[in-house]
């Protein structure tokens, strides 16, 4: 049998788990389970001894982290292909047009695996800081036509291939009594609107007064998400802190609802999860969203944000579990075209 190609994949490491993260992992798993040589090169470095405390400091955490990772990128010169992830604005422009530079200048192959829901606005306002480093990139991957579109608004062709998510960790549980038990399983960050969240919760709360809410997740906001929900007064809500891949799929099977109110979104490996889990989704009508849930038909989508429509559409699916289970079993179908036996073979195109 042929050696396959080595393979580097650029990307943010798990010492804070996000959908970036977690994808460059899966698909990590599934090329070595296809015989590639395959290294995980993380965006963001782990900090030597005392230097830990720095990454407490805005700022000095930046310096260092660049002083470690560009060195580290000399590695993509042991690489057939790099398959570079990479999100918006300073972190695209520090993190993934670096490492595009250094495979282009180590006459290695580099494919930019773009992410972040905020596709069209860094693409129409960042210029040159955007534009000139995507010229480097022999190939562009999207997870999804909604960032696949914005690319091609700007004249660039890319290939579409779907997040993968193993559903071999998932229990795939169908609610047969629904209860109030809500899931959010969001980084703690501005653009996940995760206090709406919280806010639509205490309305649910009202009514069905044994709710609970579980807010699994970490980030920038957690003291602030804390203030608030102290302030509800509401009982219920449960704060995990980070959480381990490994114990995710723990976390969907203790839950009967998934709930997900963020303003940008691009395609959430949550909402995958949630669906390989068997949770009927409420999610705000964002980013490939709309197409994961085929309109409505394996989940409920608000239009907005406000909590008031999140939590009578999770009212809705309570007094009607018969609904919940036909969606949640919809979702189960869809989530077919994410596994790796799905995407696969257009992953060996791309490292060919």
């Amino acid at each position: 049998m042929t050696a396959r190609p080595a393979v580097v994949i650029v990307a943010p490491g798990m010492r804070v788990p996000g959908g970036q993260a977690v994808q460059a992992r899966a698909l990590a798993d599934g090329l070595r389970g296809d015989g590639y040589r395959v290294r995980l090169l993380a965006i963001d470095r782990a900090f030597p001894g005392p230097l830990a405390r720095l990454r407490r400091v805005r700022g000095l955490r930046t310096l260092l982290n660049q002083a470690l990772y560009l060195p580290a990128l000399l590695a993509l010169g042991r690489a057939h292909v790099a398959l570079i992830f990479c999100a918006s604005y300073w972190s695209f422009l520090l993190a993934a047009a670096p490492a595009l530079l250094a495979a282009r200048a180590l006459s290695r192959r580099a494919v930019l695996v773009y992410h972040s829901g905020e596709v069209r606005e860094h693409l129409a306002g960042w210029g040159v800081w955007v534009h000139a480093w995507l010229g480097l990139a022999h190939r562009i991957v999207a997870p999804s036509a909604f960032v696949a579109d914005a690319f091609a608004d700007h004249g660039y062709r890319t290939t579409v291939i779907p997040n993968v998510v193993d559903t071999s960790r998932f229990r795939f549980r169908e609610r047969a009594a629904l209860r109030p038990r809500l899931l959010s399983t969001r980084n703690l960050e501005p653009l996940y609107h995760v206090e709406r969240t919280i806010a639509a919760f205490a309305l649910v709360k009202q009514r069905h007064p044994t709710a609970t809410l579980i807010v699994a997740g970490s980030g920038t906001q957690e003291q602030e998400l804390r203030r608030i929900a102290a302030e509800k007064r509401c009982s219920g809500i449960t704060f995990t802190g980070a959480v381990r891949p490994e114990d995710m799929p723990a976390l969907y099977d203790s839950a009967d609802v998934f709930l997900n109110a963020s303003a940008i979104d691009n395609q959430p490996v949550s909402v995958l999860e949630a669906f390989a889990a068997g949770l009927p989704v409420v999610s705000t009508c964002v980013g490939d969203i709309p197409a994961m849930t085929r309109h409505g038909q394996a989940g409920v989508l608000v239009p907005s944000g406000e909590p008031v429509d999140l939590a009578q559409a999770v009212c809705g699916l309570l007094d009607d579990p018969q609904r919940a289970r036909t969606l949640a079993r919809n979702a189960r179908a869809e989530i077919e075209r994410y596994r790796w036996e799905a995407v696969r073979a257009q992953w060996e195109k791309i490292c060919a």
